[in-house]
């Protein structure tokens, strides 16, 4: 008798057909509640545009009322599957009404303008994005690795630790991050965090709107292994309160002319023009932020702008090599774990390159 596991790995090209599977992904209603649903395609597909567009039920989402429910998908994006693997995709999707308008949750639309303005297009934004997060014992919201009610020691060794006392899900993670390359995912590292149980993967460098469609496919693939491990994964800014570390995505951000001599004043008035706009920011990087940015374990206090080279207490932070070098990349530290790429990434391109004080 064929046991689940050997059906859940069948490889379909061993029976002749050449249909694929196609998953596809988009986002619902909350703005972090990943939703994925698969057709059957007649053959390999590796370009987007050749995708059939699809729907869903916009109502059951949270995206449009009952008596109008239908909601359009774009194909937009693709990556290996590698739940199903062999000639399997998972495909990233934006979404619209039937008469082909973005529905007010789809951030892709206009993060996809801004990247294709030609004075953002020129300037080759690149992305580094530090994905944080939290693994949870399912059913009591409460990190892996803590006994139940209670707290573990204080942090200190748990930041890139090792040991069964200190490391806590690394299973998930790693099988998280081969997963990621496997997909086709710029994922350029993953590491233990300062709070035990939680954890962090770096997307990039990625350009421009595909380093927003990489998390969404990073967080989407990190969903389905905690989803199998019987655990839940939480990109809660500030899980737990207290004495603990929060949860960001720094985002790691560098143009062509910041790149190139003389580079680090453009970083500077790139700063500057980020400082103006603190507030509009803030206001777009992340629900209960404020919980995180208190000035205090790693962060700097949501209310204040500040900026300094490797300090990791600011707003944005320089590297040393940066500055040694006169040219180079900038952290902006203030997003949170549940921000929206597309948001962060398009937004921090268009204050910096396209908006003039």
């Amino acid at each position: 008798m064929s046991l689940l596991s050997d059906l859940i790995n069948l490889n379909l090209s061993e029976s002749g057909t050449k249909k694929i599977i196609a998953e596809y992904i988009w986002i619902g209603g909350s703005g972090m509640d990943i939703r994925s649903k698969a057709r059957t395609i007649s053959g390999p597909v590796s370009d987007p545009s050749k995708l059939p567009k699809w729907n869903y039920d916009g109502s059951s989402t949270g995206q449009a009322p009952g008596e109008d429910s239908e909601v359009i998908l774009y194909p937009q994006a693709i990556f290996k599957d590698p739940f199903r693997r062999g000639e399997n995709i998972l495909v990233i999707c934006d979404a619209y009404t039937p008469a082909g308008e973005p529905i007010p949750t789809n951030k892709r639309h206009n993060a996809a303008k801004i990247f294709s303005h030609p004075d953002v297009a020129s300037e080759e934004p690149w992305y580094g994005i530090e994905q944080e997060y939290t693994l949870l014992q399912k059913d009591i919201n409460w990190p892996v690795g803590w006994p139940i009610g209670g707290y573990p020691g204080p942090q200190g060794p748990y930041y890139c630790g090792i040991g069964a006392d200190k490391a806590y899900g690394r299973d998930i993670v790693d099988a998280h991050y081969k997963a990621c390359i496997y997909a086709g995912i710029n994922i350029s590292g993953i590491n233990g965090e300062v709070m035990p149980g939680q954890w962090e993967f770096q997307v990039g460098p990625s350009v421009g709107i595909s380093a927003g469609d990489e998390v969404w496919a990073a967080r989407y693939i990190l969903e389905r292994i905690t989803e199998i491990a019987g655990v839940v994964v939480s990109f809660d800014p500030k899980p737990i309160q207290g004495d603990w570390n929060g949860a960001g995505a720094h985002t790691n951000y560098s143009t062509k002319s910041m790149r190139n001599d003389g580079g680090y004043e453009v970083i500077k008035k790139a700063i500057e023009k980020l400082k103006l706009k603190h507030k509009d920011h803030i206001a777009a990087y992340g629900e209960g932020n404020e919980r995180r940015l208190t000035g205090k374990h790693e962060t700097a206090d949501i209310h204040t702008f500040s900026w300094g080279v490797a300090n990791r207490g600011a707003s944005v932070r320089v590297g040393r090599d940066t500055e040694k070098n006169g040219k180079g990349y900038f952290e902006d530290r203030r997003p949170a774990s549940n921000m929206d790429p597309y948001v962060v990434t398009s937004m921090i391109a268009e204050t910096t390159i396209l908006w003039k004080p």
